[in-house]
């Protein structure tokens, strides 16, 4: 219960960088995208809320969690709406310089990221937090050697590698099978 109220002191705190962390992320989105910065973060505040076995270590590990959470409720909405339109295309989201390889500049579908994501799980799941906390949590490279207890440097250089394996395999599996 402690947890409980400590996330509920958290809460206030931590709501304006989560709303800013949405925002920034749904800036990235197609333009007709339906889903608004505010419905993001409080699904996103729900299902934290709900998290009863986890023990928050610091300010770091709380964005974690919420990086995990705002990926899984934006690739639920993606299958829901890709569900609605009956196979009429995918989910696309610009593909930002945070996973893009330099000069390059193309659309991203985000179940086929959150595919190529749970492939990448399977052969590192090290890289594959990276990605999550870097891409879906906004956090900086410091922020994320802090979560993950490494030092910035081998953050890098696993963001970057987890970077180019993404992109390659993006390349390779276009949207609707291209």
């Amino acid at each position: 219960m402690g947890n409980q109220a400590a996330l509920d002191e958290l809460m206030p705190l931590v709501y304006g960088e989560l709303h800013r962390l949405a925002a920034a992320y749904l800036r990235r989105e197609r333009p007709d995208h339906t889903l608004q910065s505010t419905a993001l973060v409080h699904e996103a505040f729900l299902k934290l809320v709900n998290q009863r076995e986890v023990e928050w270590r610091n300010r770091a590990h709380f964005y974690g969690i919420a990086a995990q959470m705002i990926r899984r409720i934006l690739v639920d909405y993606a299958r829901s709406h890709h569900a609605e339109k009956r196979g009429s295309g995918a989910v696309k989201l610009a593909l930002d310089e945070a996973l893009a390889v330099p000069q390059q500049n193309t659309d991203l579908d985000l179940l086929g990221l959150n595919d190529a994501l749970e492939r990448l799980a399977e052969m590192d799941p090290r890289q594959n937090r990276i990605v999550e906390l870097r891409f879906f949590a906004g956090l900086s490279i410091e922020e994320t050697a802090e979560v993950m207890q490494l030092s910035p440097a081998t953050i890098k250089r696993e963001w970057n590698s987890a970077r180019a394996w993404l992109f390659r395999e993006l390349s390779r599996n276009p949207p609707n099978g291209g």
